[in-house]
C-alpha cells in the first residue's frame, strides 16, 4: 500500500511564499519514518529538520512541493478566500501524486469539508481524509510538514541573500520582519515585492508612512 501525507508551511507570514508538500511512502517504509524520529516540523530545530528532510527524500516513493508566491496569494485573494487558496493548493499537490490513501493536515476549521473540497478539485480517486493536527498524529504527514518547512526556510534565506538585508522569519510577530518592512516602506514609499500586500500587517505598516 502507498500512503500519501500533505501539509503546508507559510500560510500566515506577511513575507514570502507558502509551500505545500506531498510525500508518498510505501507501507514497507512506514517504520523507517518513525525510526528517523520524524515529528511535527514545529517541534524540531532548523538543523534537525534539514537533516531529516534529506533522509526522508531517500525513502520516499514520490514527492512534490508546490510554491505559492506572495504576489500570487495577493492576486488570488481578490477573487477567493484564503481557505479557497488552501484547497486549490492542496488539490494541485494531491493531483500530482498517486497513492492508495492520502492524509492531509486540514487547513479549514471543518476538516471533512476541506477533504471534500480537495477531493473534488483534485479529481483524485484516492481514499482521502483530512485531520486537524495530522502532522502530530501521522508520521507521513509529519514528514511532509518537514519538507514544506525546510523549503520555506530556504526560500527566506534566499530572499535575504537577494535583498542583502535581514528579513527574519517573515511572520508578523517577528521584530526583524516588521523592522525590515518599516524600513523598506520608509525608503521606497511602497511594500517590497516579497510582501503579501493584502495582509493587514502590511497594509498597516504602509499606511503609517503615508
Amino acid at each position: 500500500m502507498l500512503l500519501m501525507g500533505a501539509d503546508e508551511a507559510g500560510k500566515g507570514p506577511v513575507i514570502g511564499s507558502m509551500f505545500v508538500a506531498g510525500l508518498v511512502i510505501d507501507e514497507e517504509r512506514f517504520f523507517d519514518l518513525a525510526a528517523l524520529g520524524v515529528k511535527d516540523s514545529k517541534m524540531l530545530s532548523p538543523a534537525k529538520r534539514e537533516a531529516l528532510a534529506r533522509k526522508i527524500t531517500t525513502i520516499a516513493t514520490d514527492q512534490y512541493i508546490l510554491e505559492v508566491r506572495a504576489e500570487v496569494i495577493d492576486e488570488l485573494r481578490l477573487v477567493m478566500t484564503m481557505n479557497d487558496i488552501m484547497v486549490r493548493s492542496f488539490s494541485q499537490v494531491v493531483g500530482r501524486l498517486h497513492a492508495d490513501r492520502a492524509i492531509l493536515d486540514a487547513a479549514d476549521v471543518n476538516a471533512e469539508r476541506f477533504a471534500r473540497a480537495v477531493r473534488y478539485h483534485s479529481k483524485t480517486s484516492m481514499d482521502l481524509i483530512a485531520e486537524h493536527k495530522a502532522d502530530q498524529r501521522h508520521h507521513v504527514v509529519s514528514a511532509a510538514s518537514i519538507l514544506a518547512k525546510v523549503r520555506r526556510d530556504q526560500s527566506m534565506r534566499e530572499l535575504e541573500s537577494e535583498m542583502h538585508c535581514k528579513i527574519g522569519s517573515g511572520y508578523p510577530h517577528d521584530r526583524d520582519t516588521i523592522a525590515f518592512l518599516s524600513e523598506w516602506v520608509r525608503e521606497n514609499n511602497d511594500l517590497p515585492p516579497c510582501a503579501r500586500h493584502s495582509w493587514t500587517t502590511a497594509q498597516r505598516i504602509k499606511a503609517s508612512f503615508i
